[in-house]
């Protein structure tokens, strides 16, 4: 509405506030110079229906403007001034002559809100006036002119960062009804005390200003605004991740001639090793949606990532096969890990469920946790959602990258294995919260000869007959996950079938048929998780037959029965010139000294793992996470073979763990977790690992990993 009628609204407010015998002010902008303006609408009658405007000289209020009844009036009038040529708005205690008003103090907000947030009033904002009131209160006519002002409206700055704004004004304001407001994300609003307290620094309130350098608030840097027109949005993530690892776990060596430990007679030496690992993160992404229910347009991500590592140990050989570089091993790599670009090719309904593909080097797990797959590398992935998103639905087709050996990032050399994947979800499935999973995976390792950076033979494992061979593997699944009423479950069963054509370990060409199975089940009455779970493996009990029965996966990393806290799972264990398993998996397989470089072996003697734990929800910001898993070999039959030793027990030990994940900043920007954890060794591992006289000591381990990121 016109400027003159703000002058109306405040003249009736006044008289009403006058007419009860009150002197209140009104809650409005800070004061300006201004024009004074009187504030009784009673003379409406007398001085007609228009307001009235006086420039600086007047002195006097015309007498028409107030009531004759002058007695009901207060000593002490407050009157309003109006500048109407900036919206600016003035207070002042008027007792007839204009000219000795007295300023009086403007109203302030409530909570000291403007001065917290060292913002300032809301600022006048809006279009220009369109005749300038007091050049033509009279036209030569004697007319009132026919274009009142504009109105002029308050506009608080938006909360957080908000940049520059990229739409350029296509509308002007014809109308004070009506104001447009072009770019919605950028609205401002007022300061809120939530809490009534005046916004202590570490209180979380709404509508905080920020900065760009402040990834806690709104900012343009982290997609809350676009960069571009409406739905155009950047993210910018800086990440930095410390891993340290002191280990004690069984080393090789051969004794007397390459161990710097005199009088070295037993084969496994020195248990004693400290790993390093920095990683330098910064990704870039720029998509194009609404933010909302509906999903991305098109997404474009780049990634590069740089890894400094340090490995130590107190035998020789280790870092690498030759024992002349010594017990330490520096290392530096650099590459692009993630790179893709997105886009979405229809919408399957109008609850939108979509579908859209994505191509370029992505991160992927294939089910709940990991037991099969979980890489990230190259692929075409064509995804979507389907049923108002209770059903989802993967189809990747995956060409690997060589990984390097040390820091286990991508390489830009080819690796000769593709992987396809297809899995299906469906939630709420026969109870609500309960969802079920379908998967095929398919593995086809070509065969090839790899030496990996520290000079050691990774493909085809150094054992038996080291040729070059094919697997070929697939994998046919279903897991669950979720709740049904009070109790969480978690569940997976995989039968892998395929051929082998020439296992190192068999000596000849295997047909594969394995399977595995996993079971948690888990009730939280209150801040305490109780878990109890179960693993089996299936072993081969005959390595000279030609059927391989020993489970593997293609490259996994289970978040299951302590996860990255449990010993087993963490820590890889050598055995002669392989590992009798690797870092994150259960899966004692004999694979190569790299899982992302080796291929899967299926003679191997399986697991069974039962496993009970308790997790604490100590306060909001820190967990910890309690485990006792008791670990046997399903199969001992292969390891006798590998080994040239007879009744081998299949006791691998019982695994102690304790870790601790904290958030100090409630939210993922900051994670620290450390863990510290051991393996009290069975017979069977006694009897592979054993010195000469006495027993393997108990073993142990402990880790710290610290996330930050912008």
């Amino acid at each position: 509405m016109p400027a003159a009628y703000i002058v109306v609204w405040l003249c009736h407010a006044l008289h009403a506030r006058a007419a009860h015998g009150q002197s209140e002010t009104l809650h409005w902008p800070p004061r300006h110079e201004a024009i004074a303006v009187a504030p009784s609408a009673r003379a409406a009658e007398s001085c007609g229906a228009e307001p009235q405007f006086f420039d600086h000289g007047a002195s006097v209020v015309p007498e028409c403007l107030f009531s004759t009844e002058k007695d009901a009036w207060p000593v002490s009038l407050p009157v309003v001034a109006v500048d109407t040529r900036t919206a600016a708005v003035s207070w002042h205690s008027y007792d007839g002559d204009l000219a000795a008003a007295e300023e009086m103090q403007t109203p302030r907000p409530r909570n000291n809100d403007w001065e917290y947030l060292n913002r300032g009033p809301p600022i006048p904002r809006g279009p220009p006036i369109l005749e300038d009131p007091f050049e033509n209160i009279y036209d030569l006519s004697g007319e009132r002119p026919i274009a009142d002002p504009l109105l002029r409206y308050s506009v608080y700055p938006p909360a957080g960062f908000t940049g520059s704004s990229s739409v350029m004004p296509s509308e002007s304001q014809e109308s004070s009804h009506f104001v447009p407001a072009e770019d919605r994300w950028r609205i401002g609003v007022p300061p809120w005390d939530r809490y009534g307290r005046g916004h202590p620094r570490l209180d979380d309130y709404p509508f905080a200003p920020g900065n760009i350098f402040n990834p806690y608030t709104q900012n343009l840097l982290k997609e809350d605004f676009p960069i571009i027109g409406q739905h155009t949005f950047f993210d910018l993530k800086a990440i930095s991740r410390t891993i340290t690892n002191f280990r004690q776990v069984p080393t090789p060596t051969t004794p007397f001639e390459s161990t710097p430990t005199p009088g070295q007679e037993d084969f496994f030496g020195n248990p004693n090793g400290f790993l390093f690992l920095q990683y330098y993160t910064l990704a870039f992404e720029l998509n194009h949606g609404d933010k909302t229910f509906k999903p991305n347009d098109w997404r474009i991500k780049f990634a590069p990532v740089f890894n400094t590592n340090y490995l130590e140990v107190y035998e020789l050989g280790v870092v690498s096969p030759n024992v002349e570089l010594g017990r330490r091993r520096s290392r530096g790599f650099a590459t692009i890990e993630e790179w893709f670009v997105e886009a979405k090719l229809a919408d399957l309904s109008p609850d939108y469920d979509f579908m859209s593909v994505r191509a370029g080097s992505q991160p992927f797990t294939s089910d709940f946790r990991g037991f099969i797959f979980s890489d990230l590398n190259r692929a075409i992935r064509l995804f979507g959602t389907r049923f108002s998103d209770r059903d989802q639905f993967n189809l990747l087709w995956f060409d690997q990258r060589e990984k390097d050996t040390n820091s286990f990032l991508n390489s830009f050399d080819s690796r000769g294995q593709t992987i396809l994947i297809a899995n299906y979800y469906r939630q709420d499935f026969l109870w609500p919260g309960h969802t079920v999973e379908a998967s095929f995976h398919y593995d086809n390792d070509q065969a090839s000869l790899k030496y990996d950076k520290n000079g050691n033979l990774v493909r085809p494992d150094p054992v038996g007959l080291a040729e070059p061979h094919e697997v070929n593997a697939c994998y046919f699944g279903l897991a669950t996950d979720g709740h049904i009423n009070e109790l969480n479950i978690t569940s997976a069963m995989y039968y892998v079938t395929g051929h082998d054509t020439l296992n190192p370990q068999a000596l000849q060409p295997v047909n594969i048929s394995a399977y595995s199975g996993a079971l948690e089940l888990s009730y939280s009455p209150d801040w305490i998780r109780f878990r109890a779970s179960a693993f089996y493996a299936s072993g081969d009990d005959n390595i000279n037959d030609s059927t391989a029965t020993g489970f593997d996966a293609i490259i996994d990393n289970p978040q299951f029965a302590g996860g990255e806290f449990s010993f087993w799972q963490r820590q890889s264990i050598k055995l002669l010139g392989t590992n009798l398993k690797n870092f994150n998996s259960l899966l004692p397989d004999l694979r190569a000294s790299n899982k992302f470089q080796s291929q899967a072996n299926f003679v191997n003697p399986g697991i069974r793992l039962f496993n009970v734990g308790m997790d604490f929800e100590l306060t909001q910001r820190t967990r910890l996470i309690t485990n006792c898993n008791f670990l046997y070999f399903n199969e001992t039959a292969v390891l006798e073979s590998f080994v040239f030793q007879d009744n081998i027990p299949d006791s691998i030990g019982t695994d102690l763990s304790l870790g601790m994940e904290s958030r100090p900043l409630l939210n993922n920007n900051w994670i620290f977790r450390a863990g510290v954890s051991g393996l009290l060794p069975g017979d069977g591992f006694q009897a592979l690992y054993g010195p000469i006289t006495g027993q393997v000591p108990n073993l142990f381990a402990a880790f710290t990993d610290l996330e930050l990121a912008f």
